[in-house]
């Protein structure tokens, strides 16, 4: 099968021909129809993250396609079957799986992390009984990849982690495919918006998503200004980068007993840490929530969610690619040039 390799950590990856996965009892192989191009995937090759597998490697962790072969004791899938594939893959054993947290498990890892991922012609999902969602006909294959890691990750930040309610104040900071999702959430349930980036073109794309208010924080003070739009403050702030601006921004942004969602991991630069002002967390009551990825037992009402407020996560998709063109993706991505989604649906 065709794969994009990574060989070395941050230096340009290659298509090449690789043996096919081999199928285990207790797995499923699929055939790769849609594979989106993610940040997070963009972290493990600049090393940002630690890798957990050998080089070379295989990325790819926001993918769906069609079941092509069933391991003996797998009995809820057959072949044909068309599945998206949740990005975090659990034991289903551990305390927390058992209590709907698999998104938290003790042995959780990613697809395209520990092992081979989605881009390639061909994927091996293991324990898939507990770890792949079948794909309802109404949702194309390219829309199923656009879920990925970041809509799913919005959805259940912005939905079961901080509970965003009709008619608040949200910012979001930072508008790549996290914090757009984020805005088409956000504005699907009824809130009022606020978009913040340091690009015209990406604060673009926000508006046509449901932003009310976009704010070029290279322009202006990204602060003031939600605080002169929201007359005291934003009811929910988002930082979807992961940088120390739009982190202590995005606190800095809210008024009295706001929550602040935490979605965008840190560079190296920030090594893990990001200073927080402490003082304005205590003397407003602000509260600050973690979110990761979601709990495979949300994507049901997700769907749900979709088609019932017709939300459109495919409009975040800007360049459907082909898998020859994704390492062209992760450069663009160092100098955070790229707008909204990459799809590769092309092997």
């Amino acid at each position: 099968m065709k794969a994009l390799l990574m060989e070395e950590v941050g230096r340009p990856m290659t298509v090449q021909n690789v043996a096919d996965p081999t199928l285990s009892p207790d797995g499923v192989i699929i055939k790769v129809e849609a594979s989106g191009v993610c940040r997070s995937d963009w972290h493990f090759w600049k090393g940002d993250m630690e890798m957990r597998a050998p080089l070379p490697h295989v990325l790819g962790h926001e993918f769906t396609g069609i079941v092509e072969e069933v391991g003996s004791h797998v009995t809820q899938f057959k072949r044909g079957d068309r599945v998206v594939v949740p990005p975090i893959q659990a034991d289903n054993t551990c305390p927390y799986c058992l209590n709907g947290h698999q998104n938290l498990c003790d042995n959780k890892y990613t697809l395209g992390v520990r092992q081979w991922g989605g881009f390639a012609e061909f994927a091996l999902i293991p324990k898939a009984e507990g770890n792949l969602v079948k794909l309802p006909e109404s949702i194309d294959f390219v829309s199923a990849a656009s879920l990925g890691c970041r809509f799913v990750t919005s959805y259940y930040g912005m939905i079961d982690q901080i509970k965003v309610q009709a008619g608040e104040w949200v910012v979001v900071h930072g508008c790549g495919g996290i914090g757009l999702s984020a805005i088409q959430i956000a504005n699907a349930i009824g809130a009022n918006v606020i978009a913040v980036d340091i690009a015209d073109d990406k604060l673009e794309l926000a508006r046509s998503l449901g932003a009310v208010y976009t704010i070029n924080g290279m322009k202006e003070n990204a602060v003031e200004a939600v605080k002169e739009i929201t007359k005291d403050g934003a009811n929910v702030s988002v930082d979807a980068l992961g940088i120390t601006a739009t982190c202590q921004n995005a606190i800095l942004s809210l008024g009295k007993r706001g929550r602040h969602l935490q979605i965008g991991v840190t560079t190296k630069e920030e090594k893990g840490f990001i200073p927080v002002p402490i003082d304005e967390i205590v003397t407003k009551e602000l509260q600050i929530i973690g979110s990761v990825t979601m709990p495979i037992s949300r994507y049901t009402p997700m769907l749900h969610l979709i088609d019932t407020l017709n939300i459109q996560p495919s409009k975040l998709v800007t360049e459907r690619i082909s898998l020859d063109q994704a390492g062209d993706v992760f450069e663009a991505m160092s100098s955070f040039s790229n707008i909204g989604i990459s799809v590769v649906d092309r092997f």
